[in-house]
């Protein structure tokens, strides 16, 4: 049997659930969310004797019984008003595990009360189970709380590569909206290095959302896995004809600390046509304290039309030439 932790596993279980196609499945024809009464309630009484026997369990290293009653009861108590409570019962349906992903989706996608739903997608990020993925997905497109929505992201980045594709078809829908897509841009970046084949083929996809996401995601496996594949895509995403993508290039040159690299691949950017990759650039420059592009910076900055982006040249110059005299004293 596949284990939901490989990737083939993550795939099966995707196929499952989505019925094969992530593009239109999962974004088309994702119901929208309409909370309803959850069927159990507990009294602040009954929430605090159950809380205190589930602590001890958890103290004791005991795992929660998985029974459908029990879970029920503790998913109602992520509703409770005093937040250790809901941490207790968050973290007991977390030792459930998958037996509790079910109760928490139907909480996720139903529950009228906010408070559940925001639990109920925080105790879905400690399972990790790709089965939740399209009641994630669901709340992440429909639910009108940016807490909800925010929480169902990290949930489904804690899958790791089987959240890509979703995430990926946010990106690439007309439809997302500007909180959609700095959303999934961020779960994608969460995913990172766990995922280093599909953010490989994200790089190179023909939406420019997902190419410009998937760049600013190749951070992490270039620097832990130090993926010579990852970087021939940033050098190709500087020659990018999205401006975003090039843009969220020559930001990424200027986190990966490695000013030996990357300081010729942006000293041409200065003279790039847009005004936000030149910013970047000069920022990512000042960054690296990359001190040989300071002859660069300084015809950059002579030849600089823009109000906007001479206050970053000059800054970037300040900073690189006091770094430069700070070396020559040594």
């Amino acid at each position: 049997m596949l284990r939901a932790d490989t990737p083939a596993g993550c795939r099966l279980a995707l196929r499952q659930e989505w019925a094969l196609d992530c593009h239109t499945a999962l974004i088309h024809e994702t119901p929208p969310l309409t909370p309803a009464s959850a069927a159990i309630s507990l009294s602040e009484e009954e929430a605090a004797l159950l809380a205190s026997e589930l602590k001890q369990q958890l103290r004791s290293g005991d795992r929660p019984a998985g029974d459908q009653d029990l879970i029920e009861k503790m998913v109602a108590g992520l509703g409770d008003p005093r937040g250790l409570m809901r941490l207790t019962f968050a973290e007991s349906l977390g030792a459930v595990g998958p037996a509790a992903v079910p109760a928490l989706c139907q909480a996720l996608r139903s529950h009228a009360n906010v408070t559940v739903r925001r639990a109920a997608a925080k105790t879905l990020t400690l399972i990790g189970d790709p089965v939740a993925l399209p009641d994630l997905l669901a709340a992440l497109l429909n639910d009108p709380d940016p807490v909800v929505q925010g929480s169902a992201v990290g949930a489904m980045a804690a899958t790791g590569e089987c959240a890509v594709e979703a995430l990926i078809a946010v990106l690439s829908n007309a439809e997302s909206t500007t909180m959609h897509l700095g959303l999934a841009s961020w779960g994608l970046a969460f995913v990172g290095a766990r995922a280093p084949e599909a953010l490989r083929r994200a790089a190179r996809s023909a939406d420019t959302e997902v190419r410009t996401a998937a760049i600013a995601a190749l951070g992490e496996q270039i620097q832990s896995l130090d993926d010579d594949e990852a970087r021939v895509l940033v050098i190709e995403a500087l020659a990018d004809p999205a401006e975003p993508v090039r843009a969220e290039a020559a930001t990424l040159l200027g986190k990966l600390h490695d000013p030996i690299w990357a300081s010729p691949l942006l000293q041409p950017l200065l003279r790039d046509r847009s005004d936000q990759v030149r910013k970047n650039a000069a920022l990512s420059l000042m960054k690296l304290r990359a001190m040989d592009a300071i002859t660069e910076l300084e015809v950059a900055l002579a030849a600089e039309a823009s109000d906007q982006v001479k206050p970053v040249l000059q800054v970037s110059l300040q900073q690189l030439r006091k770094h430069q005299r700070a070396v020559d004293d040594l």
